[in-house]
């Protein structure tokens, strides 16, 4: 494919129907209202493999020749375009070998080969990755599967845009999360194919950047590292194939910091019942930082796979973040009833203790001073405060020290 035109576009709308199930616009009236503008959701966590990727590797699988099938396919992959590629290899009977980096979660990797894919596990981040698989293209005559930097998975992609401007036509804004540019490339060309007036704005990690550096260089420039929990976006260089489309179409880019995710992540579990993975956050967390008021807005969730252990670590980091746990430390003298008379100041206060520590060796005078290190639930900030005060008041000088729940 030479370039994008709309009737590619409309071509790989009506094949992607083949693997993609709909993910119809869900408005959320927790997002609206803290922005002000009417926020919609396009649930690409929801696909049957967890993630948008199926599109762009279905479409460009679809365009192969049957020789070029024949050969086996090969990609590189974080994860879910791993899942991708394997799917729809499999629906074409082909053979996939798929190269992911050794830190790709868990629940990727297994899904990856549950659909008989070969998984070969390389380097730390995707360009790693990458580079292996082109290598093993060039020994065994593989066909490769580019996730991001081909016209026909950009393509592929795009079939989202067209979904989103024929639920809701008058859309304002596209929020999307960048990684290797693939997925925003055919979104934002598609959207302003269909109506110039709507704004794409792509999100990237703060520490993965990598389409921020290349808009200000004016061209694709590889970045030293790229280290974030947004593994899916974790790419230290854009496409050099889809960057002019980039360049031209995208509104405006925002990043946004790890510890931003994890608040994202919580709220879309407590107040939309969801599983969206740290790449499919971004667009999520970024909301703040824009003016939305009296506009519509849609955020590409574009995957939820996140396997359990990684999701636990943030469900907890995010009670923290947001003081839903916290801990403090009270000095008291050891005698019968101190541990009594703090507990009953925290039950008072509706404060809910899940951990104690009692500490008699903080100082050399027990007596006088044994530590006792309580961690315990609260409603949030307001209710941490009115704890802290009721301690203070009940003659005690509570320090706050770090929680740790293991």
């Amino acid at each position: 494919m030479k370039e994008l035109t709309l009737e590619k576009f409309e071509e790989a709308a009506e094949l992607v129907r083949n693997v993609t199930l709909p993910t119809n616009l869900e408005y959320s009236e927790s997002l609206s209202s803290r922005t002000g503008g009417r926020i919609y959701l396009k649930p690409e966590n929801m696909q049957y493999t967890g993630a948008y990727k199926v599109r762009g590797a279905y479409y460009k699988i679809a365009t192969l020749t049957d020789e070029q099938r024949a050969k086996g396919l090969i990609t590189a992959s974080a994860g879910n375009h791993a899942q991708g590629v394997a799917y729809a290899a499999k629906k074409f009977g082909c053979k996939a070998t798929i190269v992911m980096p050794t830190v790709t979660p868990l629940i990727k990797v297994n899904r990856t080969k549950s659909y008989g894919a070969e998984i070969v596990l390389h380097g730390d981040v995707y360009d790693d990755a990458c580079a292996k698989a082109l290598e093993l293209a060039e020994e065994h005559g593989y066909t490769f599967i580019h996730p991001f930097d081909d016209l026909a998975v950009a393509t592929g992609q795009g079939s989202i845009a067209m979904e989103i401007v024929q639920e809701l036509p008058t859309v304002d804004y596209i929020i999307v999360p960048i990684g290797g540019g693939g997925l925003i490339t055919g979104i934002s060309t598609l959207a302003k194919m269909l109506n110039p007036k709507i704004k794409v704005i792509g999100v990237e990690p703060a520490a993965a950047a990598s389409m921020t550096a290349a808009m200000e260089k004016g061209e694709p420039v590889t970045l030293p590292s790229a280290n974030t929990i947004a593994d899916g976006t974790a790419v230290k260089r854009v496409g050099e194939t889809i960057f002019p489309y980039c360049k031209e179409n995208i509104h405006k880019i925002l990043t946004v910091e790890d510890n931003e995710l994890i608040g994202a992540f919580l709220d879309m579990v407590e107040n939309h019942k969801m599983i969206v993975e740290n790449s499919g956050l971004l667009p999520v967390a970024a909301l703040s930082q824009l003016d939305l008021k009296g506009k519509k807005a849609v955020v590409v969730l574009s995957g939820g796979n996140m396997d359990v252990i990684t999701m636990s670590s943030v469900v907890q980091h995010g009670l923290i973040q947001k003081d839903r746990i916290f801990s403090v430390s009270v000095l008291l003298p050891d005698k019968a009833g101190e541990l009594v008379k703090v507990a009953s100041i925290i039950a008072k206060e509706n404060g809910n203790v899940i951990k104690l520590e009692h500490n008699q060796f903080v100082s050399i005078n027990r007596i006088n001073a044994v530590e006792l290190r309580v961690t315990m639930e609260a409603y949030g900030t307001e209710h941490k405060l009115a704890i802290l005060k009721a301690l203070k008041d009940g003659g005690y000088e509570p320090e706050l020290v770090d929680t740790k729940l293991y």
